[in-house]
């Protein structure tokens, strides 16, 4: 159950921010091996190489996202990344055996892919999300709000990550403030949308 946990909120975080999860657990492993034991198959997780790969992409991605409309080919480009991220940290917290990973025939036929889909299914809806909030959010405050929820998207991948590994019973909780978060956000924005259209009808109207 809490592997279930840990890999949700992992995943979740990938959503927000592909990179921030798995250099959590890649750092955790490195680091801290008592709070996350990586199964041996995914050990290359807290390869230093890698994690300085992961730590140079998350840069590029920390500024790509705070500029308005860049941000939205950035959500475009990491359609497929995030998922594929969220689907790895999901396995890599599982107990997943060694051979789940580099035997393909073992891999299917124990269904231990099954961690890795639900992963990557659980990043792409808070992508999608996130996704959907980015453009009504920068057209309601012609673009200000950007940098904003890029921040608070970041500090969130960040903190839920700590708490997947931490203490992954806050998760759930982690996770619903998170979707009226979003859900909060959205509604302002269209609000501000709407508003703004109606100016602006009113005001050609008034012409």
């Amino acid at each position: 159950m809490l592997e279930v946990l840990t890999g949700s909120g992992l995943a979740a975080a990938a959503g927000m921010n592909a990179y921030v999860p798995l250099l959590a657990v890649g750092v955790a492993n490195r680091c801290f091996p008592e709070a996350l034991a990586l199964p041996e198959g995914w050990a290359w997780l807290s390869n230093g190489w890698v994690l300085a790969i992961l730590g140079v992409l998350l840069l590029v991605e920390l500024v790509a996202d705070k500029v308005p409309a860049v941000d939205s080919i950035n959500d475009v480009l990491q359609t497929l990344v995030r998922p594929a991220a969220g689907g790895l940290a999901f396995g890599s917290s599982s107990t997943a055996s060694t051979v789940a990973v580099t035997d393909p025939a073992e891999f299917f036929a124990s269904h231990q892919w099954v961690p890795i889909v639900v992963g990557a299914v659980i990043a792409l809806a808070v992508h999608g999300g996130k996704t959907a909030l980015r453009p009504a959010a920068n057209a309601a405050t012609v673009g200000a709000a950007a940098p904003v929820l890029s921040t608070i998207e970041d500090v969130a991948s960040a903190g839920l990550s700590l708490l997947a590994i931490l203490a992954p019973l806050l998760v759930l909780v982690a996770l619903l403030l998170l979707g009226l978060l979003g859900w909060w956000l959205w509604r302002g924005a269209r609000k501000r949308r709407d508003g703004a259209s109606l100016s602006a009808t009113g005001a050609a109207g008034a012409d």
